[in-house]
């Protein structure tokens, strides 16, 4: 961002602020490279998420604008004023609501707005973030910062169709999310490839000059040897991953000192960032040029919805989604892309 461009002030704090674990946790260096990468990866294991994340064939056709518009969503929640988040949340909503369908190997159906799949999106993007801050940034939270982060998620929920009350508040209940979980997981040959093809970087990372071709290729071995690091055996097994322990061993220990480096340095971070995920600039560019909002204070979800007249996500659109069933379901007509489209100006360009 250069410095002729104007920064906008956030409305408020949002949801967080200053102090929260969340910006603490959320604003390492890592999460956009490593962190949402595992998430996204992990998130395919979901039967019913692979179902509809494979009939969209986005990931193969437009990967750089689909991890951009994820990362941008993750970072408003944790940083954007409660405006900005709110509005996202609804639209996204729309936007999930064109993601129903049959899941192949069940034969049942699925729906992206589902509360049990929202749950696993969740809780895969905070976990996956989590882990990666201790993994390469600073170490593991205090017990009591721990309870605060997960309470915050909690928050997170409120924006999801999923229940806040579901959310783990411990790293004991995480745990015991994910293997309650895992008899319902499922790696199938699209889940399989899915996460091969998400675990590569370069998928995300423009061509860049020729001559910077082979560098281009060594940062995304690094990366993605390090992202498949954070991953227990399990998943790896589950999802046809191969590392060696060795690997493991040696390249977090890189990382851990490229992060903890760089970090520091938000010219760098800001370069970064603008080749990841460039429409997460403005979001997070208030927070490192210590810009205060307009009005210094967070809110809650349900004040935010009020004040904005925004309905709760479990209950925004009922109308649409069923008209959505009606159309696959009813009809055998492909979903309307209505809520897609209108969500290009919160969430960034399809392409």
């Amino acid at each position: 961002m250069s410095a002729r461009t104007v920064v906008e002030p956030h409305r408020d704090y949002g949801f967080f602020g200053p102090g929260s674990v969340t910006w603490k946790v959320w604003g390492f260096s890592a999460t956009p490279l490593i962190a949402l990468s595992r998430a996204v990866v992990i998130e395919e294991l979901d039967p019913n998420l692979i179902a509809a994340v494979d009939a969209t064939g986005a990931n193969y056709d437009r990967p750089r604008t689909r991890y951009d518009r994820t990362v941008r969503y993750f970072a408003a929640v944790a940083f954007a004023d409660s405006h900005t988040v709110t509005q996202m949340a609804d639209v996204l909503v729309k936007v999930h609501a064109k993601a129903i369908g049959i899941e192949p190997v069940s034969g049942r159906r699925y729906d992206a707005n589902d509360p049990d799949s929202q749950l696993w999106i969740l809780l895969t993007g905070w976990h996956s973030v989590l882990k990666a801050y201790e993994m390469y940034g600073p170490g593991k939270l205090t017990e009591g910062e721990e309870a605060q982060y997960w309470a915050e998620c909690a928050v997170a929920a409120e924006l999801q169709t999923c229940e806040s009350s579901d959310v783990p508040r411990t790293r004991e209940g995480i745990r015991a999310y994910f293997e309650e979980m895992r008899p319902r997981l499922a790696a199938s040959e699209a889940a399989q490839q899915m996460m091969s093809h998400l675990l590569d970087p370069r998928v995300v990372l423009p061509d860049g000059p020729l001559l910077l071709r082979p560098a281009r290729y060594a940062v995304a071995r690094l990366l993605r040897a390090g992202t498949i690091a954070t991953m227990p055996r399990w998943m790896r097994q589950m999802g046809g991953i191969r590392q060696s322990r060795l690997t493991d061993a040696v390249v977090p220990a890189i990382l851990r000192a490229g992060f903890r480096a760089f970090d520091r340095s938000t010219p760098v971070k800001r370069r970064v960032l603008a080749v990841v995920a460039p429409s997460t600039l403005p979001i997070i560019e208030p927070i490192w040029q210590g810009i205060p909002p307009v009005r210094p204070m967070t809110v809650t979800p349900a004040d935010a919805r009020q004040r904005y007249g925004v309905r709760p996500p479990a209950e925004a659109h009922l109308d649409l989604r069923a008209k959505q069933y009606d159309r696959v379901f009813g009809q055998g007509a492909a979903p309307s892309e209505d809520g897609l489209l209108e969500s290009q100006e919160l969430l960034g360009r399809l392409g």
